[in-house]
């Protein structure tokens, strides 16, 4: 069942074209992966997705709704949130406050929006740091305080930009550990993300985009080894690693 479908979406900056014509659905309960070089158009499509950008062209349907004209807070309601690439938490509050904002969403009450933030916190293996300021985090929990925000909002689907960009191996694994358990909860999810690694181990198809245009879509296999996303963007060595 499609939960979201995008259709002939298209965004313009002056006289540059950053998405075209670009069409794809997500699937009720599936993992889809968004990627293509920097530059592609990724970010954008996020942006016109969530209502940080107006469409130029094309359509957005979430669960048979048009999102267009829709503000970021309205579409979040509808049960669609995001993660940002570049983590920006609150820095002088607390890690339980940064993610109040995101509860505070669905619930009315201080009490109720602290008990579900404190309940995420714990979800995500933050709990022990709920206290702590926001900018004494490293990267890694930035990305998980970052993740941890959304869920507060409670979404049917999760748009993740990068979440495993800048970390090291390990916290790979356990990013990946804790989006499969995510995803056992329910949540779709749509994943922009260049560590290979961690998207080969998620998305159960892929989207391939380049200067906007999608070239390529189907299973990781099957995209990994079509001619012009080896060329685009994963390039020949990446075959023979």
């Amino acid at each position: 069942m499609k939960l979201l479908s995008v259709e002939g979406l298209e965004k313009h900056f002056g006289g540059l074209c950053a998405v075209a014509e670009l069409s794809f659905d997500l699937g009720e309960g599936e993992i889809l992966g968004l990627i293509g070089q920097n530059g592609a158009g990724k970010t954008t499509v996020f942006h016109c997705l969530t209502g940080f950008l107006p469409l130029d062209q094309g359509e957005v349907v979430f669960r048979g709704v048009s999102t267009r004209g829709m503000r970021p807070h309205q579409i979040c309601r509808l049960g669609m949130a995001r993660t940002f690439q570049i983590v920006r938490p609150f820095l002088n509050v607390s890690v339980l406050d940064n993610v109040m904002v995101g509860a505070m969403l669905r619930e009315r009450s201080t009490g109720a929006a602290r008990s579900l933030a404190s309940a995420t916190l714990e979800f995500v293996g933050l709990s022990g740091l709920a206290h702590e300021k926001a900018g004494s985090l490293p990267l890694a929990l930035r990305k998980r305080l970052e993740l941890a925000r959304a869920l507060a909002t409670r979404p049917e689907v999760l748009l993740l930009d990068e979440v495993m960009g800048g970390l090291n191996p390990t916290d790979v694994d356990e990013m990946v550990r804790l989006l499969r358990e995510i995803h056992g909860r329910g949540v779709s999810i749509l994943l922009i993300e260049h560590v290979m690694r961690g998207l080969m181990a998620l998305a159960q198809r892929v989207v391939v985009i380049n200067y906007g245009r999608k070239i390529a879509e189907g299973t990781p296999e099957e995209v990994v080894r079509d001619p012009q996303v080896v060329e685009a963007y994963l390039g020949r060595e990446f075959l023979n690693a």
